[in-house]
């Protein structure tokens, strides 16, 4: 690996910067986005579950269906033994046999009845099932349409974005080759730690960036004299003077703009 070359104190700190803008607008373009991807995925799982939901209610439907015609079969084949021990009703020999008959009969009439009472059963099993089928498809039409229109939001986003997106990580690597590691460690660290993942901010009306603790005048003039990195004791974050700070905004939104 080569070796970086030595650089000033001050190039540091405006290469530390760079590299905060950078990262930065990464984060704005990614703000943008927002929770889309995780809202697209959450409904993507929800259509899916209501799929499988959906197609186990229809395969339930067809399992009642065959219940039924096997239902129907019983009583037309009780039916057919009805009628066949009823004319060996008409020629029995004996009181016995004639018993025994009705007795199949009424076994054959119970089983037509116990039979007629599970398709009653049945068919209101279907009539709710069919209701839950239609809430089920109406909830899956509804998903379907809102996962469409927040897919076509994310797609709108991520075309407008992606190709910039990708060139301000390029950038980023780019300026973090011009700081030694052990400062790029430092940087990462501190704006994996704060608040907006500013790790290196201006002075402002005499505190640091973003905070209401007040930077004593000796450190200010430590800090605009650019001859070393120095942090701010309250928020850890690393410090740079108001006019460097605005100078590389400026040289920035130059190189934003042609991204």
């Amino acid at each position: 690996m080569a070796k970086k070359k030595e650089v000033t104190v001050e190039e540091r700190l405006r290469a530390l910067y760079d590299l905060q803008l950078i990262d930065s607008r990464v984060d704005e373009i990614r703000n943008v986005r927002g929770e889309l991807p995780l809202e697209v995925r959450d409904l993507e799982d929800e259509v899916a579950g209501l799929n499988i939901r959906l197609d186990k209610l229809i395969s339930n439907l067809e399992v009642i269906d065959n219940d039924i015609a096997g239902k129907k079969n019983l009583i037309e084949e009780s039916k057919s033994l009805i009628k066949k021990y009823t004319e060996q009703q008409k020629n029995v020999r004996n009181n016995r046999e004639f018993n025994s008959l009705t007795k199949e009969v009424e076994f054959q009439e119970l089983e037509i009845e116990l039979a007629e009472k599970h398709i009653k059963e049945f068919k209101v099993q279907i009539e709710q099932k069919k209701e839950v089928i239609a809430e089920t498809k109406e909830r899956l039409k509804e998903r379907e349409n809102h996962l469409k229109h927040k897919k076509g939001e994310l797609d709108a986003i991520l075309s407008e974005t992606e190709k910039e997106e990708q060139a301000l990580i390029q950038k980023s690597e780019e300026y973090k080759e011009q700081i030694d590691d052990r400062l790029v460690a430092a940087y990462t660290r501190i704006r994996t730690n704060v608040k907006n993942g500013l790790a290196v901010v201006p002075i402002e009306r005499g505190a640091s960036g973003g905070s209401f603790f007040t930077i004593p005048p000796q450190v200010q003039v430590e800090i605009a004299s650019r001859k070393k990195v120095i942090t701010d004791e309250h928020s850890g974050r690393i410090l740079v003077d108001a006019i460097l700070a605005e100078e590389e905004r400026e040289k920035m939104e130059k190189l934003f703009s042609k991204l």
